[in-house]
């Protein structure tokens, strides 16, 4: 876990390659460059009310210097690398107060972060005031993008700062095949999105898509995050009879609704229950105990993905495997997120020509075609600009047949047929 030394920056600030000049005398073939140091910055919710996000970044973190112990060769010059890893504590103003002290104290020459807009925004908006790049992930990329005062149709007002990650269309697509698949409902939707980044992009985007399928759309309206008292929304969904339920909120947040809403009788109602942002990783689902079985959620990372790191080498099976043996703690979807993140930001700097070169990485990264463990990525694409759209799959939290509680089945791969389906849809109640 991170520590912190000066107020805002970490204690720990491994430094990766301290052979490098050692490597680069034997080779005597490649340019020198020892006095310089490539700086990353790595901001996640290691503790806080996102700590789920955080919870294997260090494992991660870790890993990624261990695979950059030679050092980064850059067309010849091979350049030490400075892996700094910061705990935003879920608080965006001490997000962006991170950003900052990284740029204006350590030096980065990039910065990387993930989970959720409370760390993504702060930080995305503080490189492209100081002119840094930065990578982001795991946020729907709407709430990115237009969350950062960008307009539809409009020329992107970044020139610094890019995202890849799923956005509503993706959404949408694994909820339609996930709700039109093997449980019969009435097709009505209760929908409960806060007010907030991540709420207010999926009202305004996601809900029609979904109206547009065919879905009864019933919605009470947002709410503010640390809500204690759900019964209104209760009531709502059950006088229409909402046999699906969405929403995407805060780990805590859920777990007081639906414990409300067991007590109240809509858990026995509703067929599908389709949760984001919370029901990510088995230490939320867990937190539920039986209310847990047979939520329905997405993935951006599973265990299962075909594809393979390039920094480490290994398959996602792998590195699920590695994380639980060292942690004995339960693999988690961010694994892949946050390994891939730290790869394309290594892929961009390799790009460049030339890492220390700001302008340089940003335009590499603006151009960015790789292949991480969540799949492939294209900034040429679109669906915007400064943009990298990833595929979203159906899952769902199960009764555990193993050493867990819970299993986390692939129910859909309508976003990316190259993930195995292993398991069908069930009923909720």
């Amino acid at each position: 876990m991170p520590q912190d030394n000066h107020p805002l920056l970490p204690r720990r600030q491994a430094l990766i390659g301290a052979g490098a000049t050692g490597a680069l005398l034997a080779a005597g073939r490649r340019a020198r460059a020892a006095a310089q140091t490539v700086k990353i910055g790595f901001l996640s919710p290691v503790t806080g009310p996102q700590a789920a996000f955080g919870e294997t970044d260090g494992f991660i973190v870790d890993l990624a210097r261990r695979a950059m112990a030679g050092g980064l060769e850059v067309k010849g010059i091979d350049y030490k690398v400075e892996l700094i890893d910061s705990d935003t504590r879920s608080d965006p103003v001490r997000a962006g107060q991170l950003a900052k002290s990284l740029i204006s104290e350590a030096g980065v020459d990039l910065l990387l972060a993930t989970s959720a807009p409370e760390v993504v925004n702060p930080v995305s908006d503080a490189a492209e005031a100081a002119g840094v790049p930065a990578l982001s992930t795991a946020m729907p990329w709407e709430a990115w993008y237009y969350g950062r005062n960008a307009r539809p149709g409009a020329p992107s007002p970044f020139k610094w700062t890019y995202h890849f990650s799923f956005g509503v269309a993706e959404a949408a697509r694994v909820y339609v095949s996930q709700w039109t698949g093997t449980v019969p409902t009435n097709r009505t939707v209760g929908v409960m999105y806060p007010n907030d980044a991540d709420g207010n992009a999926t009202r305004e985007h996601l809900a029609p898509m979904l109206a547009k399928a065919g879905f009864t759309i019933v919605d009470p309206g947002p709410y503010e995050d640390g809500t204690s008292d759900y019964s209104a929304q209760i009531a709502v969904f059950k006088k229409n009879r909402c046999e699906i339920f969405n929403t995407f909120p805060r780990p805590p947040d859920f777990g007081v609704f639906w414990r409300q809403a067991a007590r109240q009788g809509y858990t026995k109602m509703a067929k599908i229950v389709q949760i984001a942002k919370t029901g990510l990783f088995p230490s939320s689902v867990e937190a539920l105990g039986a209310l847990g079985y047979n939520l329905s959620s997405a993935c951006y990372w599973h265990r299962d993905f075909p594809y393979k790191s390039a920094l480490t080498g290994m398959t996602s099976r792998e590195l699920a495997n590695a994380y639980e043996n060292s942690s004995d703690r339960q693999w988690t979807q961010q694994l892949g997120a946050s390994l891939s993140l730290i790869e394309a930001g290594v892929a961009a700097l390799q790009a460049s020509g030339n890492p220390k070169d700001k302008a340089a990485v940003a335009k590499a990264l603006g151009t960015l075609k790789t292949t991480t463990p969540v799949g492939k990525l294209d900034f040429t694409s679109g669906p915007v600009p400064n943009v990298c759209a990833m595929p979203l799959i159906g899952t769902q939290w199960v009764k555990g047949t193993g050493e867990h509680k819970f299993d986390y089945v692939i129910t859909e791969n309508a976003g990316d047929p190259r993930v195995p389906v292993a398991a069908r849809l069930v009923q909720y109640a």
